[in-house]
């Protein structure tokens, strides 16, 4: 009887340790995953800043990956549109935890300024937090010039409830501008801030050092956008729909 005993706890045992066995060789099976996606979509967002969304493939990007399996993109990240939103959503994250912060300081009847600068200085402080080379202005800017994928970049962009917050709260500050006006201007704002970060991406990239470093092309930028947004209008109004 005692000798059953100890064999059946030594089963017991012996179970016990395949079962941790098991768990580890999840859990080293969830790293490699983890390690292989985000391989990919550094990647894919560095060869889509580079060549565009349209002339880089799922093979090309698995290849640079390292993946030696051309399929690894669409399993990890299933269609184009979902690893595009991947991308952004991986920088829209800390961009709202920064602009979340920000917001969080002003009143309700903050100025235009400070506003513009809730809008700004979140984008221009993730992109310096990623050091250099950098290729997220550059991908955001390849977006824009795509319906599609700018309709969804937007979308992921709203989201974000203090993105929501800065907009509303610059509305406000501009009653003097017809709704035409204040949407037309939103989308020169939007133009200006991508361009002009893609711009100083490929500046650096290529070795070129700006005079200014990212503050001082975070407050420039804000100035330029106050005037923008502040300027008189005068053009006709637009015609009723």
């Amino acid at each position: 009887m005692a000798q059953h005993r100890r064999e059946d706890d030594m089963d017991r045992v012996d179970e016990g340790s395949d079962r941790e066995a098991d768990r580890e060789t999840d859990g080293e099976r969830g790293r490699r995953a983890s390690d292989t996606r985000a391989r990919i979509l550094a990647t894919a967002e560095r060869l889509f800043a580079e060549h565009g969304l349209y002339a880089v493939s799922n093979r090309r990007i698995a290849e640079e990956a390292g993946q030696g399996n051309n399929a690894a993109v669409g399993y990890h990240f299933g269609t184009r549109n979902d690893l595009l939103r991947a991308i952004v959503r991986a920088h829209t994250e800390p961009v709202e935890c920064r602009r979340s912060s920000m917001a969080a300081e002003l009143e309700e009847d903050a100025g235009v300024r400070d506003w513009v600068h809730c809008l700004v200085v979140p984008v221009t402080e993730h992109l310096a937090s990623l050091g250099s080379p950098t290729w997220y202005a550059r991908f955001s800017a390849q977006v824009r010039i795509d319906p599609a994928s700018r309709s969804m970049m937007s979308d992921e962009a709203l989201e974000a409830p203090s993105l929501r917050r800065v907009l509303v709260g610059l509305d406000r500050r501009l009653p003097q501008l017809s709704a035409h006006t204040r949407k037309a201007r939103g989308e020169m704002s939007g133009h200006v801030l991508v361009q002009m970060c893609a711009e100083r991406e490929r500046a650096l990239a290529q070795g070129e050092a700006p005079e200014a470093g990212w503050d001082r092309f975070a407050a420039e930028l804000v100035d330029a956008l106050v005037g923008l947004w502040t300027a008189p209008e005068t053009a006709p109004a637009a015609p009723a729909s």
